[in-house]
């Protein structure tokens, strides 16, 4: 059933991202001089409506992924510290219980 819906959510998304194109086909002038006109700026080009859309978002994405990624550093580091740590305790553990008689057992008072 998930699977279903899953695919059924796909399938919106796809249809109306295909219907956003066809309807945006015309071109646009991109410009990324903020003190010309479009018409004489130095870095300028163009392209359909919906790939500048398009790209800004995949571009919006990536951003703020990366920004999670940042802000997450501190918990990341805080894993491998508790890592070492635990691997440390680990093989401590496994070398007193090596170092152990077999036939004596710990006794709690």
């Amino acid at each position: 059933m998930f699977r279903f819906l899953r695919l059924l959510v796909v399938a919106v998304i796809a249809i109306v991202l295909v219907a956003f194109c066809f309807a945006n086909r015309q071109p646009v002038t991109v410009s990324f001089d903020p003190f010309s006109t479009p018409d004489n700026a130095a870095v300028a080009t163009q392209a359909p409506l919906f790939v500048v859309v398009v790209v800004v978002a995949m571009l919006a994405v990536i951003a703020g992924a990366l920004a999670t990624w940042v802000s997450q550093g501190r918990h990341r580091k805080a894993a491998r510290v508790n890592r070492r740590e635990a691997a440390k305790w680990r093989s401590e553990a496994q070398t007193l219980k090596a170092a152990q008689p077999a036939g004596s057992a710990l006794t709690r008072t």
